[in-house]
């Protein structure tokens, strides 16, 4: 398989994320501060800018997503956001130990 741009950034991009998720889950308090004051804003930053990038148009469908020729014509959020809205509430509910973000303060 021929190596690519795309190939290499994708490979470095999952071995970053991997690397945060891992010192996140076995990392002491200290390494756990670090990534909430230093990583954390960076992967807030790159979700906001995803969605930046999936925001709908004037009729509530996202203009960046490619839509064939059967695709439904009623507003709908796209995968972007439906990914980002499971994984963060659905998933996020389901790994964080009983205890939400949404539920603190």
């Amino acid at each position: 398989m021929a190596v690519t741009v795309f190939s290499q950034l994708d490979k470095s991009l999952h071995s970053h994320l991997a690397t945060l998720t891992d010192l996140a889950q076995r990392g002491d308090d200290q390494t756990a501060l670090v990534l909430a004051r230093v990583e954390l804003p960076r992967v807030v930053a790159v979700v906001k800018a995803l969605l930046d990038e999936h925001q709908p148009d004037e009729h509530g469908r996202c203009a960046t997503c490619k839509r064939g020729w059967f695709s439904r014509r009623m507003p709908a959020p796209c995968r972007a956001y439906l990914s980002a809205q499971l994984i963060l509430t659905v998933v996020g509910q389901e790994t964080s130990h009983g205890k939400h973000l949404r539920s603190v303060g």
